[in-house]
């Protein structure tokens, strides 16, 4: 962790300050400065029944909308937003949770109830973005890396991301916060550490026994874990991957290595990093920090995702009439119909 060091000068009985604010200063009136960590410093992490660190219930990372994954180039290496950038960011974040309190329906944004000054998700390296992608793991790039965002083809059920198909969104995409479903409840036990997210419905049940790890030839979408607490933080590692979820906006190779760490630092609010590995991948390794919260009321419900998925459906109905039409253009001696596309995000998209 880098910090800027002020510069003083004593002048006629008095300190003169020189140089910027300190880099690692959290916005005034934002959550993670409030967090009883920071707030008191006599504030202790409970404990539960079996003297561990209690991470119990159900938490959110709804509160984490509105902050991006990689940091934005205006912020250099700072971590978190001055106060008046965050002053923007609360009132941005206020018109959002007015505008979806005022909706109804099934894709109803979950906003969270609090506001953060982090300038970023990635805080490691110091940039704060994912770094670059090595040779092989361009090379390993697939059209359908990205599911029904990306640009196709459509060609059969396959060509769809796992998230698409209702299988996982991978072990940290399930904590990403998307549109709605963000939460997860952990259970502990005094040998093990159960983490049940909303979306998608994932189960992870996770040894705190210290047996050893699969063999390396068994892979799994959410990789083999195993738990241990150091102080107040628990330590989850995971290894034996497949190579089929993606992580930072591409495609991890078996290779990749997680280190999860859980930290309590308010009655509502759990600290989660994720430090990843992945040489085949990433030019070099990340972290990524998120809180997780406590929210008013929040229950989780049976994620019925199978019986609501239109997505593939769809994309493979309009592959097959573009197909036909192409072949009806075919036999009349016209061009093949055009191929339209949207710009989204500096991407081109079929529409």
């Amino acid at each position: 962790m880098i910090r800027r060091l002020f510069a003083g000068v004593a002048l006629a009985g008095f300190v003169m300050v020189i140089g910027p604010a300190p880099a690692e200063a959290q916005a005034k009136g934002s959550a993670d400065a409030a967090a009883a960590q920071r707030a008191n410093p006599n504030w202790k992490a409970p404990r539960n029944a079996w003297g561990q660190p209690d991470f119990e219930g159900i938490w959110t990372s709804d509160d984490m909308r509105g902050v991006p994954m990689s940091r934005p180039a205006q912020y250099g290496d700072r971590r978190y937003l001055t106060d008046d950038e965050f002053a923007a960011r609360a009132k941005q974040r206020s018109t959002a949770r007015d505008v979806d309190n005022a909706r109804t329906g099934t894709f109803r944004n979950e906003e969270g109830t609090r506001d953060f000054s982090y300038t970023s998700m990635v805080i490691e390296p110091a940039n704060g973005r994912v770094p670059a992608l090595t040779p092989a793991a361009l090379a390993r790039r697939r059209p359908n890396d990205q599911g029904s965002f990306g640009l196709g083809p459509w060609e059969k059920v396959q060509d769809f991301s796992l998230y698409d198909r209702c299988i996982t969104r991978g072990l940290v995409g399930s904590w990403m916060p998307a549109v709605y479903g963000n939460g997860a409840r952990i259970i502990q036990t005094p040998d093990s550490v159960v983490i049940a997210y909303e979306m998608v419905h994932d189960t992870r049940v996770i040894p705190l026994d210290g047996r050893p790890q699969l063999d390396p030839a068994i892979k799994q979408f959410m990789g083999d874990s195993r738990a241990r607490y150091e102080g107040d933080t628990l330590v989850i590692e995971s290894r034996n991957f497949t190579d089929r979820t993606n992580l930072g906006g591409a495609r991890h190779s078996e290779e990749l290595h997680l280190v999860e760490r859980f930290t309590r630092v308010d009655p509502e609010m759990i600290d989660y990093e994720v430090h990843v590995e992945d040489p085949a991948t990433y030019t070099a390794p990340w972290t990524m920090r998120m809180t997780v919260t406590r929210q008013p009321n929040y229950e989780i419900y049976e994620y019925g995702c199978h019986e609501g998925n239109n997505a593939m459906r769809n994309a493979l109905s309009a592959e097959r009439a573009y197909e036909k039409a192409v072949a009806e253009a075919r036999e009349k001696g016209l061009p093949p119909p055009e191929r339209v596309f949207e710009r989204v995000n500096g991407d081109d998209r079929a529409r």
